[in-house]
């Protein structure tokens, strides 16, 4: 009887549950206090896209209410989007990256910062290049 015939069932074969075991194991996850300073150092960037929607959200309400005009509904929910998408980017990106080595964390929280920064290019452009009308 060949190795690769024998039943791995019986308790026969200790080769072959020594690989199984070590291809399970589980790989050992970043320490603490490196996953708090890579979230802690990407927080401030995205804190920084939070505060400048909350900044636009004020200065806009601000400038239309000294116009005496209203504001439209799509407008102030692109605002609200302005100032959610860091948030929720950054919560996602934290929790993709929890446990992850510390090399996967800082790519995930780049590529986050990367799509907030898109999305508050995009959504600042329907203000400063003049938009689009929906009256």
């Amino acid at each position: 009887m060949t190795e690769a015939s024998v039943p791995s069932g019986d308790g026969g074969g200790g080769a072959g549950t020594g690989a199984t075991e070590a291809a399970v194991a589980p790989r050992p996850a970043t320490p603490l206090w490196l996953a708090v300073t890579i979230a802690a150092i990407f927080g401030v960037l995205y804190a920084y896209d939070v505060w400048e929607a909350v900044r636009d959200l004020v200065g806009v309400s601000l400038m239309v209410g000294d116009l005496g005009v209203s504001l439209a509904g799509i407008g102030i929910a692109l605002l609200i989007a302005a100032l959610l998408v860091p948030i929720l980017v950054y919560a996602l990106a934290f929790w993709l990256g929890y446990r992850r080595d510390p090399l996967a964390q800082v790519v995930l929280f780049l590529a986050g910062y990367a799509v907030v920064q898109a999305l508050t290019l995009d959504l600042g452009s329907f203000f400063e290049l003049g938009g689009i009308d929906f009256s």
